[in-house]
């Protein structure tokens, strides 16, 4: 005798729902393997608990990329029904579309931040480690090249300042080198001028007459000592002098 249908309706019993919901979890999940196995499928799987609990299984290919292919297909199915003018509904399938992409980045952005990993299997957790190293990688290579950049306008800038540092010093001891130079000409032309010019010479003292009879010429080699011969005169001597000698 056959197994009856069961018909299926929501499992009030809390205890119960949850693991029926926990074993037909499994069960689908394996399904979608098999026929990803099978059959050479890409399988995407999406499942939300009633708790808010995240599940999901895929391919080889990716999450991402088997969801970028439906968008792709959805939208042009979409562009086929929007050219009927008769065709309702376009701006909520926009929206489911905007919506469900949001989700999925922002889901992408928790598990970046290393935040809500607790649905998330070994295979996928070794793909998100992937990434986050990639990514790191891309990173550090971006600030290795900053980092070389700026050592290398560094350097220029040092060259550049020392190049004019060398040329400024150049110009000081050129101007320095100048200026001693001019020193030295005007010391020169002073002391020719001063050798061209007429020397001031005393004039020659005139001979002085000595009482005692010593007569001497300055200026001369040659001395003259001793009295003079008197020469008698016919000058009356004056009274005075007469006096004295008759005393």
């Amino acid at each position: 005798m056959g197994r009856g249908r069961v018909q299926l309706k929501r499992i009030e019993n809390k205890i119960n729902r949850q693991v029926t919901f926990s074993k037909r979890r499994s069960g689908l999940l394996k399904k979608a393997h098999e026929i990803s196995v099978l059959c050479d499928a890409e399988v995407a799987l999406i499942v939300f608990s009633t708790r808010g609990k995240f599940f999901e299984y895929s391919t080889d290919s990716g999450m991402e990329r088997i969801l970028e292919r439906y968008e792709r297909y959805s939208y042009a199915e979409r562009q086929h029904v929007v050219t009927d003018p008769q065709s309702q509904g376009s701006w909520s399938l926009e929206y489911t579309k905007l919506k469900a992409k949001i989700e999925i980045l922002q889901r992408n952005q928790r598990h970046y931040m290393g935040e809500d990993l607790g649905s998330l299997r070994l295979k996928e957790l070794q793909n998100l480690e992937q990434q986050l190293d990639s990514a790191l990688k891309q990173i550090r290579t971006r600030k290795n090249q900053l980092i070389y950049d700026s050592l290398s306008e560094f350097q220029r800038k040092e060259k550049a300042l020392q190049e004019e540092n060398n040329l400024l010093s150049k110009k000081l001891k050129e101007k320095e080198k100048e200026k001693a130079l001019a020193q030295r000409g005007h010391l020169e032309q002073q002391n020719h001028q001063g050798q061209n010019s007429p020397s001031f010479l005393l004039p020659q003292p005139l001979p002085s007459l000595n009482i005692g009879g010593t007569y001497q010429a300055r200026g001369s080699e040659c001395e003259e000592e001793g009295p003079r011969p008197h020469t008698r005169t016919n000058t009356p001597m004056p009274p005075w002098m007469l006096r004295h000698v008759n005393l």
